[in-house]
C-alpha cells in the first residue's frame, strides 16, 4: 500500500517534531515561514529520514524493507511510508518510516509568532511569544 498525501504542493518537508511518541512532518511548497500539511506518525519504531527533504516520491515498501522492518521491530507495522526524496546529496535518499498510526493534517501551520490565529491555523511546536509581552507572561 501506498500512502500519499492529498492533493497541494508539497515539495519542502522537515521534522517539525520528534519524540518517543510521535513524529511530525511538516510540508509545504515553501516552509521558510508556515507549512501547510502534516504527517504524524503516532509510536514510531523505525525512521530512516533525514531531517529536512524536497520533492519526496512515495512509493510501496520493498521486500527488503519490509524484512528489515520485520527483524528491527520484530513484527509487521501498521504503517509503514517509503519514499525516495533530494536530500541535498549526490543520489535520492532512500526513507523509510513505520509506525503505530498515521493522520495526515491538513492547516496552516506558522513557524513564527502570531497574535491572532484564524479558525483552523496553528503555531509550530517550538513557537513562543515574544519575552515580555501579554501573552508571554500568561503563558508563564
Amino acid at each position: 500500500m501506498v500512502i500519499e498525501p492529498p492533493e497541494g504542493s508539497w515539495w519542502d518537508w522537515d521534522v517539525v517534531e520528534w519524540n518517543a511518541g510521535r513524529l511530525r512532518l511538516g510540508a509545504g511548497h515553501d516552509i521558510s515561514y508556515a507549512h501547510h500539511l502534516e504527517l504524524v506518525f503516532g509510536d514510531p519504531v523505525f525512521v530512516r529520514c533525514p531531517a529536512a527533504f524536497q520533492d519526496p516520491v512515495f512509493r510501496a515498501p520493498t521486500r527488503d524493507e519490509t524484512w528489515l522492518l520485520a527483524d528491527q521491530t520484530g513484527e509487521e507495522p501498521p504503517v509503514v511510508l517509503a519514499f525516495e526524496a533530494d536530500a541535498g546529496g549526490p543520489a535520492r535518499a532512500s526513507c523509510l518510516i513505520a509506525a503505530g498510526q498515521l493522520d495526515i493534517v491538513p492547516g496552516t501551520v506558522f513557524r513564527y509568532w502570531r497574535d491572532h490565529l484564524a479558525a483552523g491555523e496553528r503555531l509550530a511546536p517550538w513557537v513562543r511569544p515574544p519575552e515580555g509581552s501579554a501573552a508571554d507572561r500568561e503563558r508563564r
